[in-house]
């Protein structure tokens, strides 16, 4: 190539170079003569959100909340993602959100492929009613019941809530096989309503359904709940999670953005019904239908955020770290679940997926602004501690016709021979229990002591009955448990467990002494 050519190719490199440079200044000073000729030049960030049409993040993404914050300075974009988590927790680390929202459980799923790239700053709400199990009453009445009989088919839509209630189930009551991933019970559907579908063709025994298909499907006649989560705490639970570098260099926009967030709730409580008129637009259906929905979600102020779940210390008032609970006791059911054969958390610690800085902040500049209560029949807004909460005494025959829920998983209490002390390691048992039936704060426990089938019957009966009360003792003088909720009965060796097929006499009798915890509540 000789020397002139060179120099025309050079020529037109240089050129084209500053036509595009040219061209992008002159994008660039006609972008900001019309922003400055616009009310957007008082906008100072643009803050993106990643989310899905779940009814609890609607306060959040509401008009009335892109109204404050446009108002404050910032234009507000709600990402949606079709319930996608993996994307959503992929686009955090990428920062194409600065937010997310997530329940707790799919951020530890979901999280843990991208290194947890975000900090929780806020609990936004927790299902109250919002997602149950419902089955055909001739098949199953219990949680016991799906122990027993593994053939019964389970509908359920995979990553979500639903599947969280079953894995939850399936590790507190010790249901294994509802952890089998390939097994037949497995009915894997296309969201609630397709679940709803199939149990009412009769495709499947039971379902895991939310709002509004819970309802439709109680009205019809032959169905039953079995667990609704407006008898669980700290169970489902959704988060506020921001990006760990935007909040390092945007502290004052997160703090904004939950400040007119907890105004936006303080809104829509004092005017009920203009959420009620939001949810039935935004999904076509009729206001009271509306309603219902709504009474299956507690959001959760800040005045709830700061003493309940993030433990902020207040003079004379006692405080929860219940993010920090509900992040351990999610990550147990992982693991038993199988999604995790150890704990996937940075360093094991859960403090390192939280950020109470801006929460505590608001709250002790006297900014107790939002939802404070929760008006939904038998739920627990985790303002007390969800094992003290008091209980009316019951008479005999009023225990008598509770409705049965469901055995929580045995635990190996072991006594001395021919007494009613407890262990140590069994305390430690019945700490783990403790744990579990911190999560179904609105239902009584029958504390039920079983015997080996050898011996004096009447001798058998006290002995059992000795060993109940020790156990419900230990629950009400550790935890507080009222006594009222707690009822210990002997059964001596009235109710052998069955034999396990192949299983030798000398086992099976080493399984009989026992004492079963059985979670029970009043006719629905």
């Amino acid at each position: 190539m000789n020397t002139h050519v060179k120099i025309v190719i050079s020529l037109v490199v240089v050129g084209a170079i500053a036509l595009v440079g040219y061209k992008t200044l002159l994008t660039a000073k006609n972008d900001q003569i019309q922003l400055n000729a616009s009310d957007a030049k008082n906008i100072k960030a643009h803050v993106r959100i990643g989310v899905d049409n779940w009814v609890g993040y609607m306060p959040l993404c509401s008009g009335e909340m892109k109204r404050r914050m446009r108002q404050a300075g910032y234009l507000l974009e709600c990402v949606e993602d079709q319930a996608d988590y993996s994307s959503r927790m992929k686009a955090l680390k990428k920062r194409s959100v600065d937010f997310a929202v997530a329940t707790v459980d799919s951020y530890l799923l979901n999280g843990a492929q991208f290194d947890y790239p975000g900090a929780i700053v806020a609990v936004i709400d927790e299902s109250k009613g919002g997602d149950a199990v419902v089955a055909w009453k001739d098949s199953v009445t219990t949680i016991d019941d799906l122990k027993t009989n593994p053939t019964l088919r389970v509908g359920f839509t995979p990553d979500s809530p639903s599947e969280h209630l079953l894995k939850a189930i399936s590790s507190h009551f010790d249901v294994p096989h509802l952890r089998q991933v390939g097994g037949d019970w497995r009915v894997e559907t296309e969201g609630s309503t397709d679940a709803l579908e199939k149990i009412l063709k009769k495709h499947t025994q039971v379902a895991v359904l939310w709002e509004p298909d819970v309802s439709k499907a109680l009205a019809q006649e032959g169905i039953g709940k079995i667990l609704g989560t407006e008898d669980t705490h700290n169970l489902i639970v959704d988060v506020l999670i921001v990006n760990h570098d935007y909040y390092r260099e945007n502290k004052a926009a997160v703090t904004d953005l939950l400040y007119h967030y907890f105004r936006t709730l303080k809104h829509f409580k004092d005017n009920p019904g203009a959420l009620v008129s939001l949810l039935a637009q935004r999904d076509s259906m009729k206001p009271e239908v509306a309603e219902t929905v709504l009474k299956g979600v507690h959001w959760v102020s800040l005045t709830e955020n700061a003493l309940s779940w993030f433990g902020v210390d207040m003079d004379g008032v006692s405080s929860q770290e219940g993010l920090v609970e509900s992040i351990e006791a999610t990550l147990d059911i992982l693991l038993q679940a199988g999604d995790f054969t150890a704990s996937p958390l940075p360093g094991k610690n859960p403090y390192r997926l939280t950020q109470r800085e801006v929460v505590s902040s608001l709250f002790s500049t006297g900014n107790t602004i939002g939802f404070g209560t929760n008006n939904n029949k038998g739920s627990n807004d985790g303002s007390t501690d969800s094992l003290t909460r008091p209980f009316s005494i019951l008479s005999e025959n009023g225990w008598l016709n509770l409705r049965e829920v469901g055995t929580l998983r045995n635990r190996p209490l072991t006594f001395q021979s021919g007494t009613s002390t407890l262990d140590d390691e069994s305390k430690k048992e019945l700490d783990k229990a403790a744990k579990q039936l911190s999560h179904y704060p609105n239902f009584r426990l029958l504390v039920g002591g079983h015997t080996g089938l050898r011996g004096d019957t009447l001798a058998n009966k006290m002995l059992s009955q000795s060993r109940a009360e020790s156990v419900a003792t230990y629950f009400s003088q550790t935890y507080g448990v009222n006594v009222a909720r707690l009822r210990p009965v002997g059964y001596g060796a009235d109710h052998p467990l069955p034999k396990i097929p192949g299983e030798s006499n000398r086992s099976h009798n080493y399984r009989l002494p026992r004492v079963e915890l059985s979670l029970v509540a009043e006719e629905l």
